[in-house]
């Protein structure tokens, strides 16, 4: 049996929201892009609160908008009420790799964001799914131009090069916007 992966090395893909049925199905909201692809992992490390759990998924199905899933040995309803609010965890290292040009959302956040004159606008925090296309939010650092928070559109006119290894994003973008 492996070992269990470290908290490190963990990527949160999707939420467990409530329970669904009588029978001990979960309700989950996905990160993934299409959402079912959490499916694909069936080991899952449930996280909240300091709590951590393994579990595995013994079938899912999308419905809407969320997906339903059965966990083993998860069958009373009153229990699964109780894994409401666990982030799904999968180990970093099962995430497909990408093709050049393309991130995860946890590679680029803590990244550095510099305009094209060479200014520190401040280090992504997160980023949002909104319906056009992906927002950078952008904190203030150590260093910033400022102590604003920007939200910078995830977009090729925005985002002119990203280099992990020295933890930097090159933004055109106006820093007065």
């Amino acid at each position: 049996m492996s070992a269990t992966p470290s908290v490190e090395d963990l990527i949160v893909l999707g939420k467990i929201t409530s329970v669904h049925g009588v029978r001990g199905e979960v309700k989950i909201y996905s990160f993934t892009d299409p959402i079912d692809n959490l499916l694909d992992y069936t080991a899952w490390t449930l996280k909240r609160d300091g709590e951590v759990k393994q579990v595995e998924l013994v079938s899912g199905r999308l419905q809407g908008k969320v997906l339903v899933a059965k966990l083993k040995g998860l069958d009373d309803r009153e229990v699964a009420r109780t894994f409401a609010g666990f982030d799904i965890c999968v180990p970093r290292a099962l995430l497909p790799d990408l093709d050049d040009g393309e991130y995860y959302w946890h590679q680029l956040e803590g990244l550095k964001v510099i305009d094209l004159q060479g200014q520190l606008l401040g280090r992504i925090d997160h980023l949002l799914e909104t319906g056009s296309n992906d927002v950078m939010v952008v904190k203030p650092c150590p260093g910033s131009l400022d102590d604003r928070e920007r939200l910078l559109p995830y977009t090729e006119q925005c985002v002119q090069q990203v280099d992990l290894a020295a933890g930097e994003m090159r933004v055109d973008w106006d820093a007065d916007f």
